[in-house]
């Protein structure tokens, strides 16, 4: 398997693309830490990785506070004595027109996307230099491109997390360690599922392969990113958006 004897940090991990990622690198053999705010949901999450041979250990932590994060990161590595991989997935969106967005709505996005991106790669990057080897993947999203009405956090957010990501790179490039980010379209979830057909009627009209993405899509890019076939591969964005942009 791909990931024998490598261990895999996710944050977001309770749900979603976070868990998708959890599952597929399980079966690949990596050991996963998974990190989120939500407990009983993380830890089914790592029931279910372990139902199936795996192993999972939870860490519960927010992101956007750095102590937290420090705290959790020394603990995780000393329950597994090294972490290979490191996904930043935790997000969170407070939609609203820049006109109505209050002030809270734009700095918990940034705190929990952006800075939780910094806080989790700079607990970490000591420890992936010491061992010089390391890989970070930072999940940003197609609207940090190409912007989305009513999305201006979130959107600036996103761009953030790519020029972290590539500046970041070049920082540790000559240490063993690569940092790319994957950069998902429209991904199928309980939010899409529940959008009006004339809404998802317009949505697929602009993705020439006519579907929304699933979080096994993203997975399997992120998957990529991570193994040895990637190794020559850092700064870069993968877009995961069927062609939405291109």
């Amino acid at each position: 398997m791909k990931f024998d004897g490598r261990v895999t940090l996710i944050t977001g991990a309770s749900q979603g693309i976070g868990e998708a990622i959890a599952y597929a690198l399980a079966r690949e053999g990596a050991e996963i830490a998974l990190l989120d705010i939500q407990p009983d949901k993380l830890e089914a999450v790592a029931e279910n990785i372990r139902r199936d041979g795996g192993k999972a250990a939870t860490y519960v932590a927010d992101v956007s506070r750095s102590d937290q994060v420090s705290e959790v990161i020394e603990k995780a590595i000393q329950a597994h004595q090294k972490i290979d991989h490191v996904v930043n997935n935790a997000g969170i969106t407070r939609d609203n027109l820049l006109m109505r967005m209050k002030e809270e709505e734009w700095d918990a996005v940034l705190a929990v996307n952006l800075k939780g991106t910094f806080n989790l790669s700079q607990a970490m990057i000591r420890h992936m230099m010491k061992n010089r080897y390391g890989r970070i993947v930072n999940i940003s999203s197609v609207v940090g491109v190409m912007g989305n009405a009513g999305q201006t956090n979130y959107s600036a957010s996103k761009a953030g997390v790519i020029g972290f990501t590539k500046s970041l790179a070049r920082e540790v490039a000559s240490r063993g360690i690569t940092v790319n980010a994957v950069a998902p379209g429209f991904i199928t979830s309980a939010m899409t599922e529940a959008l009006p057909d004339e809404v998802t009627e317009n949505f697929m009209n602009l993705i020439p392969l006519k579907r929304f993405g699933t979080a096994q899509d993203v997975a399997n890019a992120v998957t990529f990113l991570l193994s040895d076939e990637a190794g020559y591969i850092t700064g870069q964005v993968i877009n995961v958006n069927g062609g939405l942009l291109m």
